[in-house]
């Protein structure tokens, strides 16, 4: 039902003008004083209660980036012409959008929802899948594939089932509605993450070239159109108050502001947009997430460089008693805003009534520059839109080198205790492989649809997941998202460069050529010089890093305030990269299904175990300088992999990185139950090393390949000429994985390791 008519005089600009000095709750919106006078400054008068409301979500750290896009423009500066030819969609709209071949293109982008997750664990996770999908339907593509990045608190700890069975259900349960696979991802246990987990949610759509949209009001006289599911008191305040600002200690206080999803009705507006893209029935299409309708008119006026006026009393209502203000920053879900010309509004009221998707014309776009909103006809909004939507306030805040990570820097892992026998070895190596953190995510991914669609070549547990994007071709889009915390928590800069040179290395694995970057940086309250110098360092190191290796940032997600009380969390930048296959049938698996293949490792190793996963798992440890990042050696390395995919001789690919080497060897082990017989005296006497640095290290730019004997001259010359270290450390068979060692060999029954790696998250979570 449409609007009631308030019973009282709402704020009007005309009361905002005869009442400069009326006390107005911006505090309690999350506006700091000096905002406030700010928005009085440009208005020049005091704001209404509804502008009040727009400015303070849109304003918000979560919806402005106002502590970080100064640093974030270095992801611009440093992306080269070279790197922009396939970028046919980059910063600043819904999502980027990449050139793939034969006129198809690819969008994707990762975002957080990290605060409602703890709050409401399963609609938090729920609505984050919803809202970055709904991203890529306003690109004009059709989603074809999801993944998440997951961070839980400690795995013991009383409250993390909690947050981890809400988290994994509402996921699940949306993604799975919705028919889309997820492919991949990751799953992390800190303690660091008690009060703060995060939910990264990462969403992949096609189209071809001529589908792209941007999300842009235009033409004076177009109709402003509100479709989908009605407005309602759910996720007010939400981008301002939950997603911008640092929890209390007290646990889950905020739960009103966390939005309610309904999978079924973003099903609907998934086919409606597209039919909607396909009869070019609409000039722009933007999603309602954080800020809900402050977001959506502001930003489509601001971005068209237009105007645009609203009657907010046609927005249809689940809550008719909503005020203004609260309607203008509802985040209910699953509603879209389109920017319809007049003689094409019949046609698009059509197929919306088909998809039984219920539709409102709510205002018309303008040349005025202006975006002003009336309620039950009293002028309650009238602001430029660029205000709004972009020219908020910019922070250069003061950050510094935290005085306590000198000492936590000299205290290296490589001082600790090693395994000096193969029987010491082998006890750590199963400890390992069945510690919280490398242990089998099967209970988690179980519960996700991987192969909805038939289009889904891999899918974790393999190093990336794959979709086929052109059916006749087998063209298709690799993509991995990983983040290395630990790393950035000993060096924000090398470790922001070591996730993405993982993620890199896991797209060359399956036989991909790397393409495009997204991230979503997650980090402390930016108000506290420590946090905001790990967020600088971060941000500086991967923009370095994708100039290096020649990917371009298409978009992302910044997260701040990720921090309880005086605890935050590690510096987790997630970095996802996409890659393009010319044909997936010649994918590369993460695991060998066939005995007497030749295992060779690629890739120097060397002794570098501060950060590492045995550091954490055998000895509670985190201290040391983090691996050196090599990028020639990961771009040689990948022009390795790939070229061994493309010419059909790498049976199982690898990347080697948590856990090392004897996690990827488990691993490839596990993948189909097919042992190996290693011997790494070779490797041990190469790198001079000894052999639990052989196994646990997590040196980057290796990986392990899997190959027929009659291919091992052919590869080693690869590798030589493209100057990576090759050497063949045994074969596969068996039931076991034996390793040679310390003087000695171990044996692992596979049976026992996959028992105890399955066992570990069922133990905690039923």
């Amino acid at each position: 039902m449409p609007a009631t008519a308030p019973a009282h005089h709402p704020d009007t600009v005309d009361d905002a003008a005869a009442s400069p000095n009326k006390e107005m709750p911006y505090a309690e919106l999350g506006l700091k004083e000096e905002e406030y006078r700010q928005i009085v400054d440009l208005l020049g008068r005091r704001p209404t209660a509804a502008e009040l409301a727009m400015y303070s979500v849109m304003w918000s750290e979560h919806c402005s980036y106002k502590s970080s896009k100064i640093h974030l423009k270095q992801f611009g500066e440093k992306t080269t012409e070279e790197m922009r030819e396939n970028l046919l969609v980059g910063i600043g709209q819904n999502a980027g959008v990449v050139n793939i071949g034969d006129g198809w293109a690819v969008t994707f982008k990762v975002e957080s929802h990290n605060h409602p997750s703890y709050v409401e664990p399963y609609q938090g996770a729920a609505t984050g899948v919803g809202g970055i999908v709904r991203d890529i339907i306003s690109m004009g593509a059709r989603p074809v594939a999801v993944m998440d990045q997951l961070r839980f608190g400690a795995i013991d700890h009383p409250d993390t089932a909690r947050v981890v069975h809400g988290v994994v259900a509402g996921i699940g349960g949306y993604g799975n509605c919705l028919g889309l696979p997820n492919i991949g991802g990751e799953t992390d246990f800190d303690a660091s993450y008690q009060g703060n987990p995060l939910v990264n949610a990462l969403c992949v759509g096609i189209m071809r070239h001529d589908d792209i949209h941007l999300a842009n009001a235009t033409g004076e006289g177009n109709h402003v159109v509100l479709f989908g599911a009605r407005t309602g008191g759910d996720g007010i305040g939400g981008a301002s108050i939950l997603a911008s600002e640092t929890f209390d200690e007290g646990g889950p206080t905020k739960r009103p502001s966390v939005q309610v999803g309904d999978p079924f009705m973003e099903k609907l507006l998934i086919e409606c947009c597209l039919e909607l893209f396909a009869g070019e029935l609409v000039e722009a299409i933007q999603d309602l997430g954080a800020a809900g309708i402050s977001c959506a008119t502001s930003e489509l006026a601001s971005n068209g460089d237009s105007g645009m006026h609203v009657d907010l009393e046609n927005v249809l209502l689940r809550e008719p008693s909503l005020t203004a203000g609260e309607i203008l920053m509802s985040e209910s879900q699953e509603r879209m805003m389109a920017i319809v010309t007049p003689d094409k509004l019949d046609d698009f009221l059509a197929v919306t009534a088909k998809w039984e998707v219920e539709t409102a014309v709510i205002g018309k776009v303008t040349g005025d520059g202006r975006l002003t909103i009336d309620h039950f006809g009293e002028r309650i909004v009238d602001v430029d839109p660029k205000t709004v939507a972009h020219d908020g306030p910019t922070y250069d805040r003061p950050f510094a080198r935290p005085d306590w990570l000198d000492a936590v820097r000299a205290d290296a892992a490589e001082k600790l205790a090693r395994p000096a026998n193969p029987d010491e070895i082998r006890e750590q190596m199963l400890a390992l492989a069945a510690s919280p953190n490398l242990a089998s995510p099967s209970w988690i991914t179980s519960q996700y649809d991987r192969y909805v669609q038939g289009n889904t070549a891999l899918a974790q547990p393999d190093d990336a997941g794959v979709v086929r994007v052109d059916e006749e071709s087998g063209l298709g889009v690799a993509i991995s998202a990983d983040a290395i915390p630990r790393f950035a928590y000993l060096d924000p800069y090398a470790g922001a460069q070591a996730s993405l040179a993982e993620a890199y290395r896991n797209v060359a694995t399956v036989g991909a050529r790397p393409l495009a970057v997204t991230d979503c940086l997650n980090f402390g309250s930016p108000e506290k010089p420590d946090s905001m110098w790990q967020l600088v360092q971060a941000i500086t190191g991967l923009a370095d890093g994708c100039r290096t290796l020649g990917v371009p940032v298409t978009g992302g997600n910044v997260s701040l305030y990720n921090t309880t009380g005086d605890e935050s969390i590690f510096p987790t930048p997630v970095v996802g990269v996409l890659g393009v296959m010319q044909d997936v049938s010649r994918v590369v698996p993460s695991g060998w299904n066939d005995a007497d293949q030749a295992i060779v490792l690629l890739g120097a190793t060397r002794e570098e175990l501060s950060g590492s996963e045995w550091a954490r798992a055998i000895h509670s440890h985190l201290g040391g300088e983090p691996p050196v990042v090599d990028f020639a050696a990961e771009a040689a390395l990948a022009d390795v992999l790939i070229a061994l995919g493309e010419q059909g001789m790498s049976r199982a690919a690898h990347d080697v990185s948590r856990g090392g080497l004897s996690q990827a060897l488990l691993k490839g082990a596990l993948r189909f139950g097919v042992g190996a017989s290693v011997d790494l005296s070779g490797i041990c006497e190469r790198d001079e090393i000894d052999g639990a640095v052989a196994l646990f290290a997590e040196s980057g730019a290796r990986a392990i390949v899997a190959l027929d004997k009659q291919d091992v001259a052919a590869v080693q010359q690869l590798a030589d000429e493209a100057g990576v270290p090759c050497a063949v450390i045994g074969a596969t068979g068996g039931t076991s994985l034996s390793v040679a060692v310390a003087g000695g060999t171990l044996e692992l029954a596979l049976d026992a390791v996959r028992e105890a790696s399955e066992a570990t998250l069922p133990r905690h979570f039923g």
